[in-house]
């Protein structure tokens, strides 16, 4: 029993942590079934650390998703929201690292139990799911499990639950609509989209010019950079016209609106005004955080091959063959990844008119 001080109370350490909880949570089947395997307890509390990891993942994304329901996301929110996204990659780093310590155990020690996992599996992670599920992973980007929904694995009511959270908002969803909010694209003495097209066409220009001018190349050599170069008509159409960039939409090859696609563009191009410091951190977070997941995929997927080879997973799966395509497949942010190819170089930015610098800079009246 808690002993009350005043306003406060006191609370031993390991009631505090609710220790004897946890330390008594880790069951070993093959003892239970009279084959004691000394490694099944290593492979019981990784995995039992993963999903409370997973579950201060949820904590914080879920705070962020709630600091972009407001309307106006107010500077003090989204510094907060960049320092709740970085945990959230060091954690992921984490998990990455504790492979390693789950690769102590040899493929032969993992036998000496495996057959009694059947049918678990981690595919039946409810907390993973709800981590894709918050950053904004679409149903239709995802791989099937036996050709069913992915949530098919999970009793009615959790499966509720994953569906509530794409209908409150994903966090691609409520950052798509603060970027759609972005006031600076068409001001009265400045349009980025017409500014920004003719300073890509002066540098496509430039490139070429350097391209055909040097003498260290042969005309084949010239032709293949003449390629990779590209034109207005090739990567770029997608920024600069409308029409193009919805097309690859509909057919899911894009994510983000054609306007935050555009704002996106620009807070990058122009990161270097103050106001656009945090924004830029901000998305650069998000990418962080991508590349981290798709890190321990591809991690999870080569110590799966590692462990059992081309087997069936004990849930069914594919194995490593399923992981593995999970990496490369299940990317959420990558219309942030893809604005790398629409920069240009700072020198080649359109100069913004000067009552649009100082709406982007920090200004003190002390009158």
């Amino acid at each position: 029993m808690e002993k009350s001080e005043g306003k406060y109370s006191t609370i031993h350490y390991q009631k505090y942590l609710e220790l004897e909880k946890i330390l008594n949570a880790q069951s070993l089947r093959s003892a239970q079934l009279g084959q004691p395997a000394h490694e099944e307890m290593l492979f019981i509390v990784v995995h039992q650390v993963y999903e409370l990891w997973f579950k201060q993942i949820i904590h914080e994304l879920e705070s962020v998703i709630v600091f972009f329901d407001d309307k106006e996301v107010i500077e003090s929110s989204l510094g907060a929201a960049c320092a709740r996204l970085d945990r959230v990659e060091q954690i992921l780093k984490l998990l990455v690292e504790q492979i390693g310590v789950m690769e102590t155990m040899t493929p032969l020690d993992f036998l000496d139990f495996r057959n009694y996992l059947f049918p678990a599996s981690g595919f039946q992670s409810f907390q993973f799911r709800a981590i894709e599920c918050l950053l904004g992973l679409p149903n239709e980007q995802r791989l099937t499990y036996h050709g069913k929904r992915y949530s098919s694995v999970f009793p009615k009511e959790q499966q509720e639950q994953l569906d509530q959270i794409y209908s409150r908002g994903t966090m691609l969803e409520v950052v798509e609509e603060w970027l759609e909010r972005t006031p600076f694209l068409k001001l009265d003495d400045f349009d980025f989209l017409k500014m920004y097209k003719g300073a890509v066409q002066q540098m496509l220009r430039q490139e070429e010019q350097a391209i055909q001018a040097t003498e260290y190349l042969s005309d084949k050599e010239k032709e293949m950079r003449m390629k990779m170069v590209g034109s207005t008509d090739s990567y770029f159409q997608a920024i600069l016209d409308k029409k193009t960039h919805d097309q690859l939409r509909a057919e899911g090859k894009k994510r983000l609106s054609y306007k935050a696609t555009l704002a996106a563009l620009f807070i990058n191009l122009y990161r270097d005004e103050p106001i656009l410091h945090l924004p830029f951190r901000f998305m650069t977070c998000l990418i962080d955080v991508d590349n981290q997941l798709t890190t321990w995929r591809y991690r999870h997927a080569q110590m799966v091959l590692r462990m059992i080879g081309n087997k069936i997973g004990t849930g069914g799966s594919s194995g490593h063959e399923y992981l593995a395509k999970t990496a490369q497949q299940h990317q959420i942010y990558a219309d942030f990844h893809n604005i790398s190819t629409l920069l240009i170089p700072r020198s080649a930015l359109p100069e913004l008119p000067k009552s649009m610098k100082e709406q982007l800079n920090f200004h003190f009246n002390t009158i």
